[in-house]
């Protein structure tokens, strides 16, 4: 099991926790919707992960075994050994070794992280961690599942320079799993050299805020020294509101991964030119032709006049969300425990399923009608599967399965009437690059 996987109890832990705090000190850091919405984005991402990560790692697998500096000079290789020798002694330079991959991997994602926001192509997947309008640590696990696509551009360097892919896997999940705990409201301010060098929570809140003068700021993941350095760090001056420039104003975690995607390719196919194609894909997430008058300017945003989205749909509705969001969790995590033991056929069918379910919940925390529908099918099928398990197998889990998808189809058709969202998953031609934070 990954560094990420097996730290999943731990994220949950500490979610539950700052609920405790929130809930003692009657502070509003979680909303039910935007939670489950953030966790849906979360788990596509992870699944949409055991496809993907094979890109990066190996690519730099590749890079490290072919191009590494150390077949075309004499360079010493980059120690990567353990830490102590056979005679318990530390090992300093494989310890030195470990330190300055770790400090290397986070320069490295400092460029990444910066050109997520800077260039549109890049910000059209990190676009789905900044679309909570809140911030918590639920935020955290709201990720990309195709946004980390091209980021092995900006971490071949150090497989060039000889670091192994297994030293770069591990110090990039480490680099991940400290970037968790910072996205709270719960904690003011650190010590000042903390502040000074770490990446904390009230940096890293003006890195999600959408107020203009913290725009394009705090990119660090770990060591907040790379801002300093290059010119990009703001300190928290007052507390931010939190989102998109232009909100996405939906809970259904596929449209969360694709929408700037859409937006973009709309743009493309509608240019004049190849120029503006250009600008689209590469300009900052603002960009606007001349023509069209020039780089968005952003509003003035704050606290006091903002408005989340927070459609108001019956709490039975909610209440069934929520629930099926949380059976969909256990086959989820099991998913990614076998996932590589499971043939592509059963890979590709548990990948559908869980988006399908994850979506479903969404349609339904807005009431959309195209829900309705679409779960009212899945359900059917269930029962189908869950009755089929209960003929076949000497076990209570068949019919048991069955009888909950029965009461679910019931409780759905008996408030039909409540689902009356239009599908609102469209964006007009002048949204691409917004949502720019």
């Amino acid at each position: 099991m990954g560094i990420i996987q097996a730290s999943i109890p731990l994220f949950f832990l500490l979610i539950a926790a700052e609920l405790l705090v929130a809930q003692l000190g009657r502070r509003p850091f979680y909303r039910l919707n935007d939670s489950i919405s953030d966790l849906s984005a979360g788990t596509i991402s992870q699944v949409a992960g055991v496809f993907t990560k094979v890109l990066l790692l190996g690519v730099f697998a590749w890079l490290f075994e072919h191009a590494r500096v150390q077949r075309l000079l004499p360079v010493p290789a980059w120690p990567d050994g353990p830490w102590r020798t056979a005679s318990g002694a530390l090992d300093l330079r494989a310890a030195a070794g470990w330190c300055a991959a770790f400090v290397a991997v986070d320069f490295a994602y400092y460029w990444f992280h910066r050109a997520s926001h800077e260039v549109n192509l890049f910000w059209a997947g990190h676009v789905v961690h900044h679309s909570s309008e809140e911030y918590n640590l639920a935020v955290a696990l709201r990720q990309s599942a195709v946004g980390g696509l091209l980021s092995w551009i900006f971490y071949a360097p150090l497989a060039l320079l000889g670091m192994a892919w297994e030293q770069f896997a591990v110090c990039y999940a480490l680099n991940l799993v400290y970037q968790f705990w910072i996205h709270t409201r719960a904690i003011d301010r650190l010590p000042a050299w903390c502040e000074a060098v770490l990446n904390t929570p009230s940096h890293h809140r003006v890195h999600h805020g959408v107020n203009p003068e913290y725009q394009d700021r705090n990119y660090a993941g770990v060591f907040i020294v790379w801002d300093r350095w290059f010119g990009t760090y703001t300190p928290e001056r007052q507390e931010p509101v939190y989102g998109l420039t232009t909100p996405l104003r939906s809970w259904n975690p596929l449209w969360v991964q694709i929408h700037q995607y859409v937006a973009i390719a709309r743009n493309v196919w509608f240019a004049r030119s190849w120029r503006d194609r250009g600008g689209y894909l590469f300009g900052s997430p603002g960009w606007r032709p001349a023509r069209e008058g020039g780089p968005v300017v952003l509003p003035e945003v704050s606290r006091d006049t903002f408005t989340p989205f927070d459609p108001q749909v019956p709490r039975t509705l909610t209440w069934y969300a929520l629930a099926h969001f949380a059976l969909v969790i256990p086959p989820a995590l099991w998913y990614l425990a076998e996932a590589e033991s499971l043939p592509v056929g059963q890979l590709l069918a548990g990948a559908f399923y869980l988006a399908l379910s994850l979506t479903n919940v969404g349609g339904v925390l807005e009431a959309r009608r195209w829900a309705f529908a679409s779960e009212q099918a899945r359900l059917v099928a269930l029962t189908a599967a869950f009755a089929f398990m209960a003929v076949r197998v000497p076990a209570h889990w068949g019919t048991v399965g069955a009888v909950v998808c029965l009461a679910s189809l019931a409780m759905l058709w008996r408030w039909r009437a409540a689902f009356t969202g239009e599908s609102d998953e469209r964006m007009d031609g002048d949204h691409a690059g917004a949502g720019r934070t």
